[in-house]
């Protein structure tokens, strides 16, 4: 007898490639893999959403005391024709198309900004542009101007 026989199979040493070892091992073990990976996505996915674009959303409440406390500058990103419709009052225009090279921010970087449009979509994807320009402290409100309205607090219409 040359070896040892387990189950009619002759066991002989293994010298296989290390990769092939470590994809059997994966095989072996998928459910753990997958255990693991579906964890890491859920530690990570806020994370992730809140650095890339996510800027932080404030409710009506917060954004009127950020306005209030401190003097949060209002920015609508609206087009032209929403924002004649109806915007927060003392709200400036600047529509998305137009924010990167518009001179109508304010010269203090320092100063939070309040991004409004009508569902607040817009509102995040601004946040990147107004932070590629160096305003850190950019927020968004959430719900738009359809939350501002739901909260009962004053719009303005242009003539």
């Amino acid at each position: 007898m040359r070896g040892v026989q387990f189950y009619n199979l002759p066991l002989r040493a293994s010298r296989c490639h290390p990769v092939n070892s470590y994809v059997q091992f994966l095989v072996d073990n998928w459910i753990l893999f997958l255990a693991a990976l579906s964890s890491g996505t859920m530690l990570l996915l806020p994370i992730v959403n809140k650095g890339a674009g996510g800027a932080s959303k404030v409710s009506p409440t917060e954004a009127v005391q950020l306005i209030n406390r401190e003097k949060a500058v209002l920015i609508d990103v609206s087009e032209n024709a929403e924002y004649a419709s109806g915007h927060v009052a003392g709200a400036k225009n600047v529509p998305l198309g137009s924010l990167e090279a518009s001179n109508d921010l304010p010269k203090n970087k320092t100063l939070p900004l309040l991004l409004v449009c009508p569902t607040g979509a817009r509102a995040a994807r601004a946040v990147g542009l107004l932070q590629k320009r160096g305003f850190e402290k950019t927020r968004v409100l959430a719900g738009g101007l359809r939350a501002w309205r739901e909260a009962n607090l004053p719009i303005e219409k242009s003539a």
